[in-house]
């Protein structure tokens, strides 16, 4: 699960972790009246930030600093009334529907922390670097020796010894250093309290006075641990994510959209990742990932074919199941159920085989005038090769 910057910054303000000020705003009016709060004090500048699940913000001008009330009307009016594009969102963009307006610091330094799960060593990992900023994917590719990374104990975290060598290195000087680790100790138990699979912040800056802070912070957090947290599950945005995945996950399927023509239904994780390997090897585009599990019921089953076939671009389905827990017979009569409820305009191949697949074979016989589109497969590669040619592509 992901979370906004804003959400990011209460979390990391709540661990003590020094962030500026700053307020979530909805519409043009909040933004304004929360600039002239901050402007009434000692700050001179104020930044608008569009609170939006996506990076390349700035690029795209979706972050804008300002020094008056009028320039923070216009950014405000500007964010809010246009679609967020950058190359994080793909061409259609995001629509923003919240701001961030904060407390502009002067920065001296930027920097780049965070801390992440090293499936490879099997261990979180603290990742720094003096090369913060919204190059930083630039610094991993074309200089990694930049990045530092530093493993982190499973039982007692990131020690206050590690935390000042690593300072250190990342040229910290006089105050900053202790600074520097309190923030990185601070962040290393939020990681772990708080289940998160990522917590970065990007940039971490020192001001001209030497105070280091986090202006910009990005969380995600495991979705298996959530139960846990009853207070993370309250900051989710449902409107941030995508409708056909929401959906999808009220009936305990896990779907996840992508930008293909060719729509799957699988059982099993890695089932469904072959299936659209395989797809792809025949020169077709998978339009979904999605795992109907080992015991779906009918309801779902048909509700999984229902999503499928509710996305425009897709212009074929390709079946696969191997029944264990997950009968075949059952997912024949959700195919032939959902024929009746939702339709097939497009084509259809159903490779079924394992438990009750001659059951489930004479249904789809049976059903055959209900399914003109339909075709059965023998084995994985003639489905993939039989929906490619359905849809008029090929290896």
């Amino acid at each position: 699960m992901k979370i906004h910057e804003y959400q990011a910054r209460q979390l990391l303000d709540d661990a003590g972790i020094p962030v500026p000020a700053g307020h979530m705003c909805t519409t043009v009016e909040e933004a304004v009246a929360a600039a002239e709060g901050i402007l009434a004090g000692e700050s001179s500048m104020v930044v608008v930030k569009a609170q939006v699940h996506a990076g390349g913000r700035g690029k795209a001008g979706f972050v804008k600093v300002v020094d008056s009330i009028e320039a923070v009307q216009d950014a405000a009016s500007f964010m809010l009334s246009n679609r967020m594009v950058s190359n994080q969102t793909g061409p259609e963009g995001l629509e923003v529907n919240r701001l961030l307006v904060a407390d502009a610091v002067d920065i001296d330094r930027e920097l780049y922390l965070a801390i992440t799960t090293d499936r490879a060593n099997a261990t979180n990992t603290l990742i720094a670097s003096t090369e913060g900023g919204v190059e930083i994917e630039a610094v991993a590719e074309e200089t990694p020796d930049a990045i530092l990374k530093l493993p982190l104990h499973p039982v007692d975290g990131l020690s206050t010894e590690k935390a000042r060598e690593l300072a250190q290195r990342l040229e910290f000087t006089g105050d900053q250093v202790d600074q520097a680790v309190s923030l990185m100790e601070n962040l290393s138990r939020l990681f772990v309290e708080k289940d998160a699979s990522l917590a970065e912040i990007n940039p971490l800056i020192v001001t001209p006075e030497g105070q280091v802070m986090a202006i910009d912070a990005k969380f995600n957090f495991d979705d298996n641990a959530l139960f846990r947290h009853p207070e993370l599950q309250e900051l989710f945005d449902p409107s941030e994510e995508n409708a056909d995945e929401l959906h999808a996950r009220e009936f305990g399927l896990s779907y996840v959209a992508l930008d293909g023509n060719i729509g799957c239904l699988v059982n099993g994780a890695g089932l469904a990742m072959s299936t659209m390997d395989i797809i792809k090897l025949e020169g077709g585009e998978p339009a979904n990932f999605l795992d109907v599990g080992g015991d779906a019921t009918l309801e779902a089953v048909t509700e999984a074919f229902r999503i499928i076939l509710g996305e425009e671009q897709v212009e074929g389905v390709l079946v696969n199941i191997f029944g264990g827990i997950m009968q075949c017979d059952r997912i024949a009569n959700a195919i032939v159920g959902a024929a009746e409820e939702v339709g097939f305009e497009v084509p259809l191949v159903v490779r079924l085989e394992g438990t009750n697949v001659d059951a489930a074979r004479e249904i789809l016989e049976q059903a055959r005038t209900r399914l003109p589109t339909m075709q059965t497969a023998t084995d994985l590669a003639d489905a993939a090769r039989k929906v490619t040619a359905a849809v008029g592509v090929s290896a």
